[in-house]
């Protein structure tokens, strides 16, 4: 057994790859206040909004350091679906990216609540319009990563909702809130070690 050193400035986390090779038994549409509004053009600024909103908490940044045309690209990409989660208000409260741009499978690319809303049942509700979505004609395969960065409940509600552990990795990248993508003060959970 080894510890490996993880560099002043520089996180790490290890990821976990789940999959479902089969779509899931139809069940009940779990009920939620909540409804989706697909975003087939996204606008960047919205979008990035959106995304800090529901990824700084948990260190997401990928988004965050592409730059417009190449966020642009990515989003607005037809074979990648991009939904808003919206409260009884009409305010952007969560987000679901699937991405099919590799025949027969689907990327759960993102998925996530803002924090305030978690472990209160709405997850059931968004994973039940997230499956209806990627099991599209042709999919085969439903993989997904979350890492221990997540929300910790993360990984267990992926299982409990069918998703099988495939593979793992370790992760390391430098901190988003020091080279300026967050905040310094998001993520409490993770330690800020400055070089």
């Amino acid at each position: 057994m080894a510890l490996i050193a993880v560099a002043a400035g520089e996180v790490a986390t290890v990821v976990t790859v789940l999959e479902m090779r089969r779509r899931p038994a139809l069940r009940p549409l779990p009920a939620s206040p909540l409804r989706l509004q697909p975003w087939p053009a996204a606008v960047p600024e919205t979008y990035r909004a959106l995304f800090r909103r529901v990824g700084a908490p948990w260190l997401w940044f990928s988004r965050l350091a592409m730059d417009d045309a190449t966020l642009i690209e990515t989003i607005r990409d037809p074979a990648v679906s991009i939904h808003a989660v919206l409260d009884r208000r009409g305010i952007e409260i969560g987000l679901i990216e699937l991405d099919h741009r590799t025949p027969g499978e689907c990327i759960l690319a993102f998925f996530a609540l803002v924090p305030e809303l978690a472990g209160k049942g709405h997850g059931r509700w968004m994973m039940a319009q997230a499956m209806a979505l990627a099991w599209t004609r042709g999919v085969e395969r439903v993989w997904l990563q979350t890492c221990t960065l997540d929300h910790p409940s993360a990984l267990g509600f992926y299982r409990a909702q069918g998703f099988v552990a495939v593979e793992r990795r370790m992760e390391t990248f430098p901190d988003p809130r020091l080279t300026g993508l967050l905040p310094r003060d998001v993520a409490g959970h993770v330690p800020l070690i400055e070089g």
